[in-house]
């Protein structure tokens, strides 16, 4: 065995972890428990210093990075067709992706831990308070995107088979519900995280995980 996925339970890991499942790889899953900070353990800082996941190994090679790991996935295995060939439609793949990663997982960051950027309570809750809003809106724009493949005829964001775009998109829904967002209030988006959950690499994926797809309560 030589592939090793280092990921954290819930994290952005996941969706490389349910490209791996998907695609019926052979790896070792190494879970990293961030709350009990493992990822500044001396052994996991010699793979990646900067202490995030994921982290795939293949062999010697050691490659860090979410776009960087799909992109290898991605390549390692061709037959599943994970990132569309054609140009127009691999920039559009790339375009979603860096979204999601860039701007979309930061924003919840800075809902779940606003103390990152700032000592301040009072400027914590205000800050909290406006990346809920904006990612209320980005999950307004995830579910237009799944709309938009819809209509154009196709069941997946990233093609004919479920992959990344999908299992990003559970993950920032799933996201959501942790900080009391009805995934219901996109009810379109919550449907398609639904159908990509039912996927069977996708669900070993979450049950090694441990994951509820939702988390919301309603009136807690």
């Amino acid at each position: 065995m030589t592939l090793k996925l280092y990921y954290a339970p819930g994290a952005c890991s996941f969706v490389p972890h349910a490209m791996l499942e998907i695609a019926g790889a052979t790896f070792e899953p190494m879970a990293i428990r961030l709350h009990k900070n493992e990822q500044r353990n001396p052994d996991y800082l010699a793979l990646n210093a900067r202490g995030q996941v994921p982290v795939l190994v293949d062999g010697d090679a050691v490659i860090t990075q979410l776009m960087a790991i799909v992109a290898y996935i991605d390549a390692r295995f061709p037959e599943h067709a994970f990132v569309p060939k054609e140009p127009l439609a691999r920039a559009r793949f790339v375009e979603a992706l860096a979204w999601m990663n860039n701007t979309v997982h930061p924003t919840f960051t800075h809902i779940f831990m606003p103390h990152k950027f700032s000592d301040d309570p009072a400027a914590q809750q205000s800050i909290r308070a406006q990346a809920l809003t904006a990612y209320r809106q980005q999950l307004g724009e995830l579910q237009a995107l799944v709309q938009q493949a819809h209509s154009a005829g196709r069941d997946w964001l990233g093609g004919v088979h479920c992959g990344p775009l999908d299992a990003y998109a559970l993950t920032l829904l799933r996201w959501g519900s942790m900080v009391d967002i009805n995934p219901e209030d996109t009810p379109a988006l919550w449907a398609h995280a639904q159908r990509t959950a039912q996927v069977p690499g996708v669900a070993r994926a979450m049950a090694r995980e441990k994951l509820p797809l939702s988390m919301y309560q309603p009136g807690a």
